[in-house]
């Protein structure tokens, strides 16, 4: 069984972690976008890489590769996953 780590955002998930979406306060076009492609509260994310600079990191959730900024992760908030 996993076990999860107090809830925290997005941003704060390391490279290589799993990462439980509980909640995505993004709003607008954007949150559209992103629900669209798999972030909703209940799935999982991975946390693949790093850009060169930092910012943005790369993500895969439900099958679908994407980057997000730092302002963006900050809104997705939920839970790592200890596997």
């Amino acid at each position: 069984m996993y076990k999860v780590k107090t809830q925290q955002n997005l941003y704060q998930a390391k490279t290589g972690e799993e990462f439980f979406i509980k909640k995505v306060e993004i709003k607008g076009e954007l949150k559209r976008r992103l629900l669209g492609l798999g972030f909703v509260p209940g799935s999982t994310v991975e946390i693949l890489k790093k850009s060169l600079l930092g910012d943005p990191i790369s993500y895969m959730v439900a099958g679908t590769f994407i980057a997000l900024r730092k302002e963006e992760r900050r809104l997705i908030f939920g839970k790592v996953i200890d596997l």
